[in-house]
């Protein structure tokens, strides 16, 4: 491989180890979320990906990576970069559960109840009371993926008189349409 990267342009070498180093970062932050979520065989199988494509950058330039800053650089926004992307994608695909409490006066508690009953979605209210009226807490847990579509729908269908509180759950059994 080393002897590939001599007989190259210094410059289309810093892309290659930029390019690589992409790929590498983005595949660590997809893997370490799998790993959080639960998700061990995937992220075994990341892992291996990025074990290889670290080692093989690695083993490239680690004899010239202080010489070379212009490499250096390149080395550098490649992780920048991958860090970036890496979270980017994971946040598009949006992996994991989700835990919303909503806190809303007993009108709009019906209205979110309503809709979540159309959707066949699970929930819990509890009773409670704020600092100036009775409120109630609905308690849904939910795929991530959905989170951002029903927060939008039940801050419309109260007149965003709602209160969120959204978490991640590591780990969840039983429980209406949750069962796994």
């Amino acid at each position: 491989m080393s002897e590939f990267l001599a007989s190259l342009h210094p410059v289309a070498v810093c892309m290659i180890v930029c390019a690589a180093k992409i790929l590498e970062i983005t595949i660590q932050s997809l893997k370490t979320c799998m790993m959080v979520k639960g998700q061990r065989l995937k992220a075994a199988g990341l892992g291996f990906v990025e074990c290889t494509v670290w080692g093989l950058v690695i083993s490239t330039i680690i004899g010239t990576l202080g010489d070379n800053l212009f490499l250096l650089l390149f080395y550098c926004v490649g992780y920048a970069t991958g860090l970036f992307l890496g979270s980017t994608i994971e946040g598009k695909i949006a992996l994991g559960t989700s835990n919303l409490q909503l806190v809303a006066n007993a009108e709009n508690t019906k209205r979110v109840v309503s809709y979540l009953r159309v959707r066949g979605r699970g929930y819990t209210v509890f009773k409670g009371h704020g600092s100036k009226d009775k409120m109630n807490m609905i308690f849904i847990v939910l795929p991530r993926r959905e989170v951002k579509r029903l927060l939008r729908e039940v801050r419309a269908l109260c007149d965003n008189k709602v209160f969120v509180v959204a978490t991640e759950v590591s780990r969840h059994a039983g429980g209406y349409g949750m069962v796994k």
